[in-house]
């Protein structure tokens, strides 16, 4: 697995929504995350997993302007895997 932003979750950190995005091309895995985050109470975390090799600037650039902190990001062949912290 290649990480390539590594801010590990802490251990008892439990994801309380899994969005899978895979197939799916911009904007469609930024459009499920902001869907799927309104449903987990803040600081929980949402893991998002794409395809889309765009979905690594797309999830930088919408924790930026929404405040949510991305707590994780690395890539396992040609998925893309999020950890998304609710501000």
């Amino acid at each position: 697995m290649d990480t390539l932003e590594t801010t590990a979750p802490p251990a008892d950190a439990t994801v309380g929504a899994t969005v899978d995005a895979r197939g799916l091309s911009c904007p469609m895995p930024i459009v499920k995350t902001a869907q799927a985050i309104k449903t987990v109470a803040s600081g929980a975390l949402v893991e998002v997993l794409a395809t889309d090799p765009g979905s690594t600037k797309d999830f930088t650039a919408w924790c930026r302007s929404t405040g949510n902190e991305l707590v994780e990001q690395s890539a396992d062949g040609a998925v893309y895997r999020f950890v998304i912290r609710r501000k």
